[in-house]
């Protein structure tokens, strides 16, 4: 499996943390920073597979 070097940037929105990948639009969301962290990451195997 290709690895991929990629920047996030993560930040709070009302009640949620949103993380991003700053060379992709792709983003997902989460109750807590590690939980948003976890959901990119999930996101980002569905991207790349």
């Amino acid at each position: 499996m290709k690895k991929h070097l990629l920047h996030t940037i993560v930040w709070k929105e009302n009640k949620f943390f949103v993380a991003k990948f700053l060379e992709i639009e792709l983003a997902s969301q989460g109750k807590t920073k590690k939980q948003a962290l976890q959901n990119l990451k999930e996101a980002s195997d569905l991207y790349f597979n």
